[in-house]
This record gives C-alpha cells, sequence and structure tokens, in this order.
C-alpha cells in the first residue's frame, strides 16, 4: 500500500522561527503512520472519521492535540471546504513542541483532519510574539488581516510531500497551502492560533475557504471565548 501525503513546511509560522525540513519529517513519523492506519480503516468503514486519542494530557491546562482535533473535526466542516459529500478520512491530534536556541521549548500543539480533497491543520503556539508585524517575516504574499477582533496574517506556506510504499518513506516538496495566524487574545500578548489548509492536487485553496473555515472553527476552541489562549499566564 502506498500512502501519499502533504504537510505544511513549517517556516518562520506562528512562531517566527525556523525549521528544517529534515526536523519536521522525523517528528512526522510516528503521526504519518498513524494516518496511514486510519485511512484504511476508514475506508473500510466508509465512516467519517473521529479523533484519534493523542496520550496524556499536556501539562498546565494547555489546550491538547485533542482539543484541537475535536473543534477542528465539526459536523460541517465538509461543507466550510465546499465538500460537503466529502467524509473526514482521517482525524489525529498531536501534543508537539518547538525547541529553540538554547534548549527552551515551545507547546506547539496541533490537529489534522484530511479528505479526499482538502487537508486542514490547526496548531496553537505557546511563545511570546505577538502576530501584529510578523507578515513582514512572512514573505511578500503575507497579508495583515482582523480575524474575529483579533490581529491576523494569512500567507502561503510550502507544504512537504511525504510518499509511504514498499521501499520506505520518502520525502519531498509538495503543493502550496494557505495558512491563517491569529492571535491568541485580543490585546495580541502573545501566543497565536494557526490554520493551514491545501489541497491534494497542489493547487492553493481559496483565501475566502481559509477565513470561512476559521472563523467557524476558532471560537469552538476551549479558551476563545474567554478571550485568552488557554494555559498562558
Amino acid at each position: 500500500m502506498a500512502d501519499d501525503s502533504a504537510r505544511p513546511e513549517r517556516g518562520m509560522g506562528a512562531a517566527a522561527q525556523a525549521i528544517t525540513a529534515v526536523v519536521l519529517v522525523g517528528a512526522l513519523a510516528g503521526g504519518m503512520w498513524t494516518l496511514a492506519r486510519a485511512d484504511a480503516q476508514g475506508s473500510a468503514a466508509r465512516e467519517p472519521a473521529t479523533c484519534s486519542d493523542t496520550g496524556d494530557a499536556p501539562p498546565s491546562k494547555r489546550l491538547s492535540g485533542a482539543q484541537l482535533c475535536t473543534a477542528l473535526n465539526r459536523p460541517d466542516l465538509p461543507a466550510l471546504l465546499g465538500t460537503p459529500e466529502e467524509p473526514a478520512r482521517n482525524a489525529y491530534g498531536n501534543d508537539s513542541s518547538t525547541e529553540l536556541a538554547g534548549g527552551r521549548q515551545i507547546p506547539t500543539p496541533g490537529a489534522t483532519v484530511r479528505f479526499e480533497t482538502y487537508t486542514v491543520e490547526l496548531t496553537a503556539s505557546y511563545d511570546d510574539l505577538p502576530v501584529a508585524g510578523t507578515a513582514d517575516l512572512l514573505g511578500e504574499v503575507a497579508e495583515v488581516k482582523q480575524v474575529l477582533g483579533r490581529a491576523a496574517v494569512l500567507y502561503s506556506n510550502q507544504t512537504i510531500a511525504i510518499t509511504f510504499g514498499g521501499d520506505g518513506a520518502g520525502a519531498g516538496p509538495g503543493g502550496t497551502a494557505r495558512s491563517l495566524v491569529v492571535a491568541g487574545d485580543a490585546k495580541d500578548s502573545g501566543g497565536s492560533y494557526e490554520l493551514s489548509v491545501w489541497r491534494e492536487d497542489g493547487m492553493p485553496p481559496d483565501d475566502a475557504l481559509v477565513l470561512r473555515v476559521a472563523e467557524r472553527v476558532l471560537p469552538a476552541v476551549p479558551g476563545w471565548t474567554a478571550g485568552r489562549l488557554t494555559g498562558r499566564s
């Protein structure tokens, strides 16, 4: 069995940090195996995928991958994507972190829901960086936005295509994702959410679609209505 998947390459991202493709592929190895297995099970059952267990809850009441997956894997997500006939093929969360220079760990829990046409990813970053002013770091096509009353930036993000086959796993350039970074609170005091959407055919998704999904999904994330990124001091 072969499985071709794409994931956004974390360039500057919500935390404005450079992460190499080699590190990213290594971190995704376990998740991609889970994705491939869930894909086979989902196809057999012909039912929309449910969020898989991500293990122990993160400390300090921070958001978990499971919570983000529950918020993202909503019943109307296919309709929001414009493909109401497509059930989710797999859905899972992760409780990962990013290591900065000096060894500091930034929690970056995330969730992914994959369909035949689209894949959607939602992450939270517990860094101290405001979103306002990051457009210059994210490339010439980055656009400053206001989403649900919070500072936001919409930009293009290169995906990495990961292939599983008889000879093992391989990686190479994928298509273009559109990613929306939204401030963790109305004051933009640090931390952020990032929603990324990409198509399996490599074509960039429509910006209106990305904004539509964000405006429905983000209010369902625990802590959003309280006006802060859950777990921040």
